[in-house]
Parts: C-alpha cells; sequence; structure tokens
C-alpha cells in the first residue's frame, strides 16, 4: 500500500496542476453541491477555510453564505495550545494575518471566537479521501486533535470538502483520524459511503 506521505505528496501535485479555470468551474459547482445538502438550510454558524495549496477554492461558497446571512468561521492556530484550533467569525472586513505555515487566518480577536461545539457545520480541507469517507490531511493534525475532544453528543456535521481528483481506492488510516460524515466535491456529495448523484 502507498504511504500516507506518497499518497499526500501526488494528490497535492495533482490539485496543484489543475488551471485557473477548472478552479474557477469547481469552486461554482461548490456553492450548487454544498446548497443540496440537507442540513444547509437550517445551518447558520458555518466553519469554513481560506484557500491554499491547490485547495477546492471555497471564496464563492463563503459570499453565497454571506448573503443568506450566514455566519462565516475561519480556523486559526491556537495560540496556547499548540496543534489545536480556534474558529473566528469572519467577514468582509475582517483583518487577516498569515500564520507559520504560510495560510491567510483571521487575526485572533476574542470576541469573535465561537466554541467549538456551537458549530452547525464544519467544511475542512483534505489531500485525499477514499470511498469509506476517510480523509487525509496534510500531516498536522490539527482538525483530528480539535474535534477529538467534542463529547459524543456533539451535533455538528464535520464535511470535507475535495476536487475530485483527490480520491483514491484506499486510505491507510490512523488510530487517531477522525472519518469524515460526509464529503463534497464539485461533481458529488458523498455520505460516507453511500454516493448520492
Amino acid at each position: 500500500m502507498t504511504s500516507r506521505s506518497q499518497i499526500r505528496q501526488q494528490i497535492r501535485l495533482a490539485r496543484q496542476q489543475l488551471t485557473t479555470v477548472q478552479q474557477q468551474v469547481a469552486a461554482s459547482k461548490l456553492v450548487e453541491q454544498v446548497s443540496k445538502l440537507a442540513q444547509f438550510s437550517t445551518s447558520q454558524h458555518i466553519a469554513l477555510y481560506l484557500t491554499n495549496d491547490g485547495e477546492l477554492d471555497t471564496s464563492l461558497l463563503i459570499q453565497a453564505l454571506w448573503q443568506l446571512n450566514k455566519n462565516v468561521y475561519i480556523p486559526v492556530l491556537h495560540p496556547f495550545a499548540a496543534g489545536y484550533l480556534l474558529f473566528i467569525r469572519y467577514d468582509q472586513n475582517t483583518p487577516l494575518s498569515i500564520n507559520k505555515f504560510g495560510i491567510k487566518q483571521p487575526l485572533l480577536e476574542c470576541h469573535n471566537i465561537i466554541p467549538v461545539a456551537e458549530l452547525d457545520i464544519i467544511f475542512t480541507p483534505l489531500v485525499a479521501f477514499d470511498q469509506q469517507g476517510n480523509r487525509l490531511g496534510m500531516g498536522g493534525g490539527f482538525y483530528d486533535r480539535t474535534l477529538s475532544q467534542l463529547p459524543d453528543s456533539y451535533r455538528c456535521r464535520f464535511i470535507g470538502l475535495a476536487h475530485s481528483c483527490q480520491q483514491v481506492p484506499v486510505l491507510p488510516v490512523a488510530s487517531w483520524d477522525i472519518p469524515l460524515q460526509t464529503i463534497v466535491t464539485p461533481n458529488r456529495v458523498w455520505q460516507f459511503n453511500e454516493l448520492i448523484p
């Protein structure tokens, strides 16, 4: 079986090679697919990410959420608990900084933090996924670590966003990996192992 690091390298290269036009089309289709999600209309507090490294572009989705008067939150690196994330309210006027990984994130302003347990949906980036809903991230474990602290009664949906080229047949799974409940690509919505055309 191909190692996690090999898969990460191959898939990151594949998505970085997508053209600007392909990225724009994917971003537009993403909005259509997300709007089909059963829980989307009733969700008010939605976490997303600012696109980096060829990831599926979330900018149009963020704009669509703002137009629907939904609250958008972006993860920032926790300043005191290494390896964990905080989620910060994000709007058109939110000042941004660059974190240690070179990724844009909102400035950490305490009054804009939402407790993770109060989020309705967390859309997460990923490097690769398989048909069982397993997710391979960048290797830092930030989402897995943050979400592992939540109680079993946690009602938030944990949804991965990816280009179709990021799907692999089978991922090697580690004990700390949290499988995704849903995966959205520009062309399909996956609910666990069930494919919705």
